[in-house]
């Protein structure tokens, strides 16, 4: 017999209310901890300008297939939170998608009338970053500088990050690139990895996926500054934010960010696996190793 196509109903929804936006993305991932009972296969979620959501890196989601009523958000100026979710069906289940993905959106609190969906192949869904390097290669726009950051930010001081970052510091201003937010679970991390994480059971992912492109109103000095200042925040404010692929450059920051009790052990798995400390020199972390004489 033919093999079943999986396929993807790709959904995005737009919020103005950041507090209805977060419970429902945590809502979202609680679902996800049980095997049974119906949820979303993916959450995720973004932030954009208002003003500039047609001309936004992902506004091409919102056009082809969806005439969208943007002129209803005329009215909404700022920063706008767009969830993303998907649900996975095939062909035995193709004829009960639309009935339980209007029953899971029917939990939730976005803009009426801002539900846009798009459906297409599964492979597909997961080479969408993919599809999009080539159209940004195309366009010359790939071989620039990415000052990108990525935080986890606490559940419990998202709020103040979202008042002091995303309405705050970013503001009107340009973003560079996409920003993106959602929640996960702290007890799906291994705790085993060198990977450090805030003291929450549930954190976001907050990433500034930013490009710094020939010409454009923020250069690649502007947007390292705006990172800067964007930590400086998280720092004087006491968020406890933590960096996710960090780039410190000596040894008493990583100690700082790793903390006492983390530190400890990564620097004896260290002593115990690279004693010479030969591998990830790059990294800064720990000083370079003296020339061995027997080389």
């Amino acid at each position: 017999c033919a093999r079943s196509r999986v396929q993807v109903r790709w959904i995005r929804a737009l919020y103005s209310n950041f507090t209805e936006f977060t419970a429902d993305q945590e809502r979202l991932i609680s679902q996800s901890q049980h095997g049974g009972g119906r949820r979303f296969d993916y959450v995720e979620g973004f932030v954009v300008a208002a003003e500039g959501l047609i001309n936004n890196w992902r506004s091409s989601f919102f056009s082809p297939q969806n005439p969208v009523k943007l002129s209803s958000l005329k009215h909404h100026t700022g920063v706008l939170y767009c969830l993303e979710v998907t649900k996975n069906y095939d062909d035995s289940t193709a004829a009960t998608v639309d009935q339980e993905v209007d029953a899971l959106l029917g939990d939730l609190n976005f803009l009426p009338g801002t539900v846009f969906t798009t459906d297409l192949a599964y492979v597909d869904f997961l080479d969408r970053v993919h599809t999009a390097e080539l159209k940004l290669r195309g366009k010359g726009m790939w071989e620039v500088p990415h000052p990108w950051l990525n935080l986890f930010v606490p559940a419990s001081r998202i709020a103040d990050f979202d008042r002091g970052v995303f309405r705050g510091i970013l503001g009107s201003r340009t973003s560079g690139g996409p920003i993106l937010i959602y929640p996960m679970n702290k007890h799906k991390w291994d705790p085993r990895s060198s990977v450090v994480t805030p003291d929450e059971e549930v954190f976001y992912l907050v990433a500034f996926l930013r490009s710094a492109l020939p010409g454009a109103p923020q250069s690649l000095e502007a947007l390292a500054r705006q990172n800067r200042e964007i930590l400086d925040f998280c720092a004087e404010a006491g968020i406890g934010a933590r960096q996710y692929l960090p780039n410190h450059k000596s040894q008493p920051e990583w100690e700082a960010h790793f903390g006492e009790e983390r530190w400890a052990r990564f620097a004896g798995l260290k002593a115990q696996f690279d004693p010479r400390a030969m591998l990830a020199t790059g990294q800064g972390i720990f000083p370079p190793p003296a020339l061995l004489s027997d080389f």
